[in-house]
């Protein structure tokens, strides 16, 4: 049996030239301070995850060059350098439970509170 090799096909740099294709994203925006300043200001609650897969919750009440800190309700602060940060998505934390707590009827959120189907109704 014969074996067949792949050769990738040659490509003259004339061709490349020619080929119309989309110019490849910038790797820096220069939105990142813009982003944190305004997540900041509205304390909105985010889920910060490290390099090393942990996720942390809380809201950045501050940030800098190299580091943000990160203001958590029943635990400490902490300072995170960003070298260490894998990514920042907000929600989650407080608020986001805060908010599904409201869109559900008073009886699931309080069993004291009566929904009117009671013995005594």
């Amino acid at each position: 049996m014969q074996s067949m090799v792949f050769r990738p096909a040659q490509i003259s740099q004339s061709s490349l030239a020619n080929r119309k294709g989309k110019t490849p994203p910038p790797e820096e925006t220069f939105e990142e301070v813009a982003y944190l300043k305004s997540l900041g200001e509205k304390q909105k609650a985010v889920n910060v995850k490290l390099v090393d897969g942990e996720i942390v919750r809380g809201w950045i009440e501050y940030y800098d060059r190299n580091m943000i800190r990160l203001t958590r309700e029943g635990a400490p602060n902490l300072f995170i350098f960003k070298h260490e940060i894998m990514y920042i998505a907000e929600g989650g934390g407080r608020e986001a439970s805060r908010k599904r707590d409201v869109a559900k009827p008073a009886a699931q959120r309080n069993p004291d509170v009566s929904n009117g189907s009671g013995p005594g109704n």
